[in-house]
């Protein structure tokens, strides 16, 4: 084992699935520089893999993702990055109408193969278009896996299965997880602004090999008897923080980390929630037609009976930081919910 920071322990999974399959290509805008080489692990993979396979595009994210989606279904594993989630808006028809779509229109004949990798996540003053978390939105679609990581090792793990899924993944990346993004988020006339980095998310533990990791199967963080807490990405974290406090008040929580939106791992979900009966979703997406609501569905069409509450952003994010602060989930709003919940 060795540690390693959340960034990097997804361009290493990355540089392993290309030294072992040569069908595996990166795409996306100034991919050859990799936005901050000293962070990643060295040989820098333009330099080891060359531009035929480390392709750096213009600024046209639906030019690029309509190529890949193409090149997927030619026999390559393209690896996409598209700068900042909200920008997935402009390549939604290649996403929408075609990536999720063909392997179900074709009878399983053509697959695509393609790992789309962006950032999400607010935190630091950048606002609506370029802080939002739209897994909800995209795991609405039928055909698309969802990836949401929280930690260096899930990183890693979870982007070498998405590389080998055969059908298309969004690999979301958290900016306050990922070195290179803080590195960013300190510039530009902010260094007098503080942002709540969770430190376990920066830099963990990882193997020396990288192996897959399931997509749809959750981890269950912190055990508990009295509420279910369940997020992905920097939630996790947050929902770590106030699991700890919450002990203090008497309320024992579990934290599960569902790693993925979709798919969901609803027999993981009904175990913690047939055990606490009751349960606080923590979503830095939407809320209204969400993940929140969707988890809340399915185990009601399960059968079982809970208490439930939701922490999530709630509408467009603003500029200021102290607006910021109050619309989306932080441990504060975390702590009241469940205490609310715990004591309805």
């Amino acid at each position: 084992m060795t540690k390693m920071g959340f960034a990097q322990a997804i361009v290493s999974a990355i540089e392993q699935a290309m030294a072992e399959d040569e069908n595996v290509i990166i795409m996306g805008e100034d991919v050859h520089v990799l936005r901050i080489p000293k962070l990643l692990p060295k040989p820098n993979l333009f330099i080891r893999f060359g531009k035929e396979r480390v392709k750096y595009t213009p600024i046209s994210e639906s030019g690029f993702v309509g190529a890949a989606v193409t090149a997927a279904m030619a026999g390559l594993r393209p690896i996409v990055e598209v700068l900042f989630a909200d920008f997935l808006g402009v390549t939604m028809d290649a996403i929408l109408n075609h990536a999720a779509k063909i392997s179900f229109f074709s009878g399983n004949k053509w697959n695509v193969p393609l790992v789309i990798r962006t950032a999400c996540g607010g935190g630091y003053g950048d606002a609506g278009q370029h802080e939002q978390s739209l897994w909800g939105w995209l795991a609405h679609i039928p055909g698309l896996s969802i990836v949401v990581p929280s930690n260096p090792a899930d990183a890693g793990g979870l982007m070498l299965s998405s590389i080998y899924e055969d059908n298309p993944v969004i690999y979301f990346e958290h900016k306050m997880l990922a070195d290179y993004w803080l590195d960013y988020m300190g510039s530009g006339g902010r260094t007098t602004v503080s942002f709540d980095v969770p430190e376990k998310g920066l830099e963990g533990e990882v193997p020396d090999k990288w192996e897959s990791i399931p997509l749809g199967k959750l981890n269950k963080i912190k055990g508990g008897n009295d509420i279910t807490l369940i997020s992905v990405g920097v939630g996790v974290h947050r929902s770590i923080e106030a699991a700890n406090i919450l002990e203090e008040k008497g309320i024992s929580a579990e934290v599960l980390d569902l790693r993925c939106v979709a798919p969901l791992d609803i027999e993981g979900l009904k175990k913690s929630v047939s055990k606490t009966e009751a349960v606080l979703i923590v979503d830095e997406d939407y809320k209204n037609f969400g993940l929140s609501g969707e988890i809340c569905a399915i185990l009601l069409e399960e059968g079982l009976s809970f208490k439930y509450g939701r922490v999530c952003t709630e509408n467009t994010i603003p500029y200021s930081r102290e607006l910021e602060d109050q619309a989306l989930p932080n441990t504060k709003r975390i702590i009241d919910k469940a205490v609310n919940i715990v004591k309805k």
